[in-house]
């Protein structure tokens, strides 16, 4: 009796934090798979978007790059194109990362696009792109900053070496992103979120908690600001802490949810309170650069895009344009052949939730509805069993052209399925479970 009320105590927290969300925001969890688009001055130097930090480059200097941006190949109905081809649903570009660079018309800051050879609103071209085509768009946006002189830079983990020698107020440095952040979500149509990156910037190494953070990032006021003006906008932090009243979404960087392997999840529990997302690299590095040519195979990438969705997660997967404007073709192919698996396979990931056990070595499970699906990844055995909570209706492979045997223990619940002499598919054999 105790382990009854137990799970139902469980299932009913899971329940209200699932109805607490707002309805508008239903479209993210449905979505599943999504693009990041890591594009600057930074791309200039063809060696990350950590360059100005990791070489060092004064403010001095970097400041130069602005004659020389002029990504005369960008097109954003390309980019558009290749997400949609992808089956990816939403786009999360970099309005401004951590070198301060505004990718849009900003009047808040002079070191921005519209002051270089190309001198053309990226966003606006995006924004535009993505309304038109059904493409959610969210935007990126730095908290850290290397550039100004008003970013609390004496108590930041990084941007000691860009020449910075006189510390301005931080009142105008909050001030600075309210101005730029009304202007992103004033002039540019719907964005469905805005995807925080940096805070960590101001967090002790041993920190456990937001409270010991060297600055007041004022959250509370930027996101009322944020949903003031445009109140379906999710708000995302990548701040590697436990999402704070007001976001939306709870982002885990270079890892899957419960896991650490990245190591910016330690000590950070899975929020039930918020959607999840992780995000990944398609290669090493985030920005472009021109010696990162290790890239994920397609089945690599199916696979955690697979895991993601097994933990109840979406996946925003990374690309890193060349300073020209273009996506490198090597990430194109490999979007494409994702493309082309989620047009065959996409009903067991879109709209799914995570599935009835964690991700493991064989595969992953997603569920929607009466229906479950099993990936198999490889055969570690003949025979694979799980424990399903209702008879079964129905099983069958949906991508292999095998009879499905298998058997269910009417004590336990256990269901076996039998893999042997099974010609299982080379990235993911998939079994669909209906109950009753």
């Amino acid at each position: 009796m105790k382990k009854n009320f137990l799970l139902l105590f469980i299932l009913s927290v899971w329940s209200f934090s699932l109805s607490a969300q707002n309805p508008n925001h239903k479209w993210f969890e449905e979505a599943r798979f999504g693009l990041f688009v890591h594009f600057g001055v930074f791309s200039t130097l063809c060696d990350g978007e950590w360059i100005m930090e990791l070489k060092p480059i004064t403010v001095h200097d970097y400041t130069k790059l602005k004659d020389i941006f002029n990504p005369q190949s960008f097109d954003a109905k390309e980019w558009v194109k290749i997400a949609k081809d992808a089956g990816m649903k939403y786009i999360t570009f970099t309005s401004r990362h951590h070198d301060s660079f505004s990718n849009w018309d900003t009047k808040q800051s002079d070191w921005n696009i519209m002051n270089t050879p190309y001198g053309k609103d990226l966003i606006r071209q995006l924004a535009d792109e993505c309304h038109k085509e059904g493409i959610k768009l969210m935007l990126y946006y730095s908290l850290a900053d290397w550039y100004r002189d008003d970013y609390s830079y004496a108590t930041a983990k990084h941007g000691h070496k860009s020449g910075r020698t006189e510390q301005k107020e931080w009142s105008s440095y909050i001030n600075f992103m309210k101005a730029q952040l009304t202007e992103l979500l004033t002039n540019y149509g719907e964005i469905a979120g805005i995807w925080f990156d940096g805070a960590w910037d101001q967090y002790p190494e041993s920190a456990k908690s937001h409270d010991e953070s060297h600055v007041n990032w004022h959250f509370e006021e930027i996101y009322n600001l944020i949903h003031t003006l445009q109140p379906n906008c999710m708000i995302a932090n990548n701040h590697h802490k436990s999402p704070l009243p007001g976001e939306s979404i709870q982002t885990f960087e270079k890892d899957l949810p419960g896991e650490n392997a990245s190591g910016f999840s330690q000590g950070k529990g899975v929020s039930t309170q918020t959607y999840l997302e992780t995000c990944e690299t398609m290669n090493n590095t985030w920005g472009y650069d021109i010696r990162d040519n290790n890239f994920k195979s397609t089945k690599q990438l199916i696979h955690y895009l697979v895991n993601a969705s097994g933990h109840g997660a979406n996946l925003l997967l990374n690309v890193g344009p060349k300073p020209t404007g273009e996506i490198e073709e090597e990430c194109i192919i490999r979007l494409r052949e994702v493309g082309k698996w989620l047009a065959k396979n996409g009903e067991t990931i879109y709209g799914t939730s995570k599935g009835i056990v964690k991700p493991q070595s064989w595969g992953a499970t997603t569920q929607k509805g009466n229906k479950h699906y099993i990936h198999i990844f490889k055969k570690e055995d003949d025979q694979l069993t799980l424990n399903f909570p209702k008879n079964i209706q129905s099983a069958q492979w949906l991508n292999i052209d095998s009879n499905l045997i298998w058997k269910r223990d009417k004590k336990t619940g256990d269901v076996t399925f039998d893999l042997n002499n099974v010609p299982l598919d080379e990235i993911d054999s998939i079994i669909e479970v209906t109950l009753k």
